[in-house]
């Protein structure tokens, strides 16, 4: 399965957010064993980067970059997936540019803690929880 990871599950894993890290760590690592194909988009990476700077320093900011660089693969935005999100009626901007991504990539669902930024979405959206759940790896 081809899932787009939205921002704040990777945040989960960075910073090891103890409320979230059990399942967000878990999609991670389903996605290090195969049992999918993790995806982000490149406006992801950015963000990912100046929070990660802005709450640490610029060496675990670049440290992290290279870990998604190195693991994940990256959905481009361009001028093209720009006017899609643009004209799509959700009313966060990134939220339409990850949903843009999505479609042009071809992907099969979004992986959010953030499920209400992805009510116009065209493929599934899951929770970490559900996700695993889903993919039947989840741990009891």
């Amino acid at each position: 399965m081809k899932v787009l990871l939205d921002t704040n599950v990777i945040l989960d894993v960075v910073f090891r957010r103890e409320e979230w890290l059990e399942v967000s760590g878990g999609v991670w690592q389903a996605h290090v064993d195969g049992y999918l194909e993790g995806f982000v988009t490149a406006t992801t990476v950015t963000d990912i980067f100046y929070v990660v700077r802005r709450y640490a320093t610029l060496e675990k900011a670049r440290e992290v970059v290279t870990g998604i660089l190195h693991t994940l693969a990256v959905v481009a935005v361009d001028q093209a997936t720009l006017f899609y999100a643009n004209q799509l009626s959700g009313s966060d901007f990134e939220d339409n540019v990850q949903m843009a991504c999505v479609v042009q990539a071809g992907l099969e669902a979004i992986v959010t803690r953030d499920k209400k930024g992805f009510k116009l979405a065209t493929v599934p959206v899951y929770a970490p929880a559900e996700l695993l759940d889903v993919l039947e790896i989840r741990k009891e």
